[in-house]
């Protein structure tokens, strides 16, 4: 399995709360020069152990059709699908971008089912819109 590298635009935030005998064996492993911050060593852990259960999310990827990474939906796309009568069921693992020139109505009329691990990327309306079809 490939490791995604984020830059600043590309990461969303995430609160988690820890006990304090967690926190203070992030922050001497910090001080000790080990990890730059605490947030380099949560994302060192979370792909560390993303890595250990890599064949596990390689066959539920492959059992549910998902997509993996970052995955643009843009309205010609749409489009097309509208003028040959097809609907989308959208599985995405990463970040599903539904383009912000999709009209609420373009959406519903082309895509049936929307499933996102990770983060959707959708226009206030769209999400409306969709709102019965994401799981």
């Amino acid at each position: 399995m490939r490791q995604a590298v984020s830059k600043a635009g590309d990461t969303e935030k995430v609160t988690i709360n820890l006990g304090y005998v967690d926190l203070g064996h992030i922050d001497l492993l910090v001080s000790e020069g080990v990890y730059a911050n605490r947030s380099d060593f949560i994302r060192t852990a979370i792909r560390n152990q993303a890595e250990r259960h890599a064949d596990l999310t390689r066959q539920s990827m492959a059992r549910k059709s998902v997509e993996l990474g970052l995955r643009h939906y843009r309205r010609s796309e749409l489009e097309i699908l509208f003028a040959a009568g097809e609907m989308l069921d959208i599985r995405v693992l990463g970040l599903a971008v539904i383009e912000a020139d999709i009209s609420p109505d373009l959406a519903r009329a082309t895509i049936n089912s929307i499933e996102v691990l990770g983060s959707l990327q959708a226009s206030p309306a769209v999400r409306e819109a969709l709102a019965d079809r994401l799981r």
